[in-house]
């Protein structure tokens, strides 16, 4: 598109009438574009069509995209899919929607997403459920599902999500797209608040949580990334950060530590088959393979620090009742209870020296990756221990289950892999490498060194150029 437009051979207008065109014919079974602003993205287009005109140039000048609802974008509705939100619309754009349109992004609506940010499922009272595109009694993913179904129905080449527990890297590897959670406060997040909260320039989840673009290729999210990163201009303690390059610019070269088990949760064999062929291709191509290493962390420490650290957050600001009740529930709780559930149940009455506790765990972990990093350069493992799984909208996420290869296990634990790269801050790029039988996307999630983000990104575009990446959905014919 960016060619195309700078060459005058297709306008700013007719890529927006595009994907209007698109969204009208088929949304009305996936539900992925929830808040509509064409006519303002028409006037948008025509203004940068009027730019190109003169011979202005930007890197997303005349690109038509959308965004996560959970993002401000002055004057439309920023809900999160709750009813408390729904007449309340901010006045200032968040600083990665203001960043997206300086460079000349057409921002034509906003994309749905689950209640609260909070679910790997994407429905709400506000606008209902978003279905997957290669297949609608499935779930696209969550928090970001309606950014990652807009990019796979292709309606838009870019989205605008936000990831704190895999929000943006499970849509991408159910829907078959790509996406890149940033090293932690590489993007900032004011804006991205929940709804009525004052836009300021802190952040609450402590570096967990992260903004970040998803796309259909990694150029994409690689271009993105640079419009999207830096310090908060309001933040008078920023500073200006250059990232290194990519430390190779060929397969041959990469060192690659490759994980398809965990601890807590098993991993579906379709998945892990999906990845064995991945190392067996790397190794043809040249690269250096393992299965495992000494100087990993532990997987299982690191989920159940996540779980503590992200449960507190989200507790923030309830009601005496709730904190109450948890109270009784971790009266009832053996001491020794070290699973999933325990820490969810501890994590809301955490004091504030157990959070400082978890704060020097997690510098520890970044110590460990940093040892880790100068015997690899990339981490390969799954995204998601699941494909695309049927909806399940059971309100107690605790009485949801999941079935990976015919056994039972409880729906939150699907966690774990989101776990391996946020706690230690990490950059992590996702981007298709397969199917399952039924035909439904399988991705890998790449890891790479703090601050590096580039060279995830470098990996999975030689992985996609050499063995290919997106595929539309083939239900989608328009």
């Amino acid at each position: 598109m960016r060619a195309l437009l700078d060459a005058r051979k297709v306008s700013a207008v007719e890529l927006l009438e595009q994907s209007v065109r698109r969204i009208e014919a088929l949304d009305s079974r996936i539900n992925a574009v929830v808040v509509r602003d064409f006519e303002r993205g028409l006037a948008t287009a025509v203004q940068a069509d009027a730019a190109l005109a003169r011979g202005e140039r930007g890197p997303l000048l005349g690109i038509p995209m959308t965004v996560k609802e959970s993002f401000n974008v002055a004057g439309l509705p920023t809900t999160w899919g709750l009813p408390a939100g729904r007449d309340w619309r901010p006045a200032e754009d968040a600083v990665a929607a203001a960043r997206l349109k300086a460079a000349g992004a057409v921002i034509l609506g906003k994309t749905n997403l689950a209640i609260a940010i909070a679910d790997w499922q994407s429905f709400n009272p506000i606008y209902g459920t978003t279905n997957n595109p290669w297949d609608i009694t499935r779930t696209a993913g969550g928090s970001s599902g309606g950014s990652a179904a807009a990019l796979a129905a292709g309606y838009v080449p870019l989205e605008l999500g936000s990831d704190l527990s895999g929000s943006t890297r499970i849509p991408a590897h159910l829907c078959g797209v790509f996406a890149h959670k940033p090293t932690s406060n590489l993007v900032p997040q004011r804006g991205h608040a929940p709804l009525r909260s004052p836009a300021l320039a802190t952040d609450l989840t402590s570096g967990l949580g992260v903004c970040g673009p998803m796309a259909r290729t990694a150029a994409d999210l690689s271009l993105a990334l640079d419009v999207l990163a830096g310090p908060d201009e309001s933040d008078a303690l920023a500073y200006r950060l250059t990232l290194p390059p990519a430390r190779h610019g060929a397969l041959k070269d990469f060192r690659v530590l490759m994980l398809d088990s965990h601890p807590l949760l098993p991993v579906a064999s379709e998945i892990r088959a999906a990845l064995d062929q991945l190392a067996g291709r790397l190794s043809a191509a040249g690269a250096k393979v393992a299965r495992s290493s000494a100087l990993l962390p532990d997987l299982a420490e690191t989920a159940r620090l996540h779980t503590r650290m992200v449960r507190n957050f989200v507790a923030f600001g309830r009601p005496p009742e709730f904190f109450k009740q948890h109270q009784d529930e971790v009266a009832a709780l053996k001491p020794d209870d070290d699973s999933l559930k325990a820490w969810r149940t501890r994590a809301p009455l955490l004091n504030h020296h157990q959070w400082m506790a978890a704060e020097i765990a997690r510098a520890r972990l970044r110590q460990q990756w940093a040892a880790l990093f100068r015997e690899f350069d990339v981490v390969l493992c799954p995204p998601f221990s699941v494909v695309a799984f049927p909806h399940d909208q059971k309100p107690d996420q605790e009485q949801r289950t999941i079935d990976i290869d015919g056994e039972t296990h409880p729906y939150l634990s699907l966690i774990v892999w989101s776990t391996v790269a946020t706690p230690p801050g990490l950059p992590a790029t996702v981007m298709p490498v397969g199917r399952s039988k039924a035909g439904l996307p399988i991705g890998v999630q790449i890891i790479g060194p703090l601050f590096e983000d580039r060279t995830p990104l470098v990996f999975a575009g030689l992985l996609e150029r050499e063995f290919g990446g997106f595929v539309r959905p083939p239900e989608l014919q328009l």
